[in-house]
C-alpha cells in the first residue's frame, strides 16, 4: 500500500476484539517509532508498552482504552528535549506526537486498528507506572484488532476543510 492509501485507511477505532497483537507486528510498530525524526535527533521520548491484564487495568484507571490488548504510553523526556532558544519552546510533545503518528500508520499497514488517546488523567498514569518527574505522558496509543467496520476511505472529502482553506502560498 502506498502512503496516501495507508493514511486514508487509518481511522480511530474504539472497539477491539480480544485477539492479541503478534510480537512481530509489535516489533514493526516499535521500529517505526525508533526511526521517527525528532528535533536535533535528541530522541526525548520513552515508550511504555503495556500488554498484561494488570497493566491494562492500570491504564484503565486513567483512560478508556476500549477493550484493547495492547496500549503504548508515549512519554516526553523533558531532560532530553530540544529547546528553541528564541522563545523557550520545548519540543518533547512534538517529538512524541511524531513517534505516535509513525506507529499509527505502521499499525494500519499491518491491518491493526488504533486510537490516539489524549483524554486521560496524567496524575493517575504517573502514579500507576511510577513515572519520574522528567517523563510526561503525552498520549496513549491503543492498538489492536478492530471489531468495527472499516472507515470509508473517501470520507475526507466531506469531513475536511477545503484545500484552499488549509493551504496558502507565500501569503495569507
Amino acid at each position: 500500500m502506498d502512503f496516501i492509501n495507508i493514511a486514508k485507511s487509518r481511522s480511530s477505532v474504539r472497539d477491539y476484539n480480544n485477539k492479541k497483537v503478534e510480537p512481530e507486528k509489535l516489533e514493526k510498530i516499535l521500529e517505526a517509532a525508533h526511526v521517527a525524526p525528532t528535533a536535533a535527533n535528541l530522541q526525548p521520548v520513552h515508550l511504555i508498552v503495556v500488554q498484561s491484564e494488570e497493566g491494562l487495568a492500570k491504564i484503565g484507571k486513567a483512560a478508556n482504552i476500549y477493550g484493547t490488548s495492547l496500549a503504548i504510553i508515549v512519554c516526553a523526556d523533558h531532560d532530553k528535549a530540544w529547546v528553541r532558544p528564541f522563545d523557550g519552546k520545548q519540543t518533547g510533545d512534538i517529538d512524541a506526537s511524531i513517534l505516535t503518528d509513525h506507529m499509527m500508520l505502521q499499525a494500519t499497514e499491518l491491518g491493526l486498528g488504533t486510537v490516539w488517546v489524549c483524554y486521560f488523567k496524567p496524575d493517575v498514569l504517573r502514579k500507576e507506572f511510577t513515572l519520574p518527574d522528567n517523563l510526561e505522558p503525552i498520549n496513549i496509543l491503543v492498538i489492536g484488532y478492530s471489531d468495527e467496520e472499516p472507515a470509508d476511505r473517501n470520507r475526507f472529502e466531506a469531513q475536511r476543510i477545503a484545500m484552499s482553506e488549509l493551504v496558502s502560498y507565500e501569503n495569507l
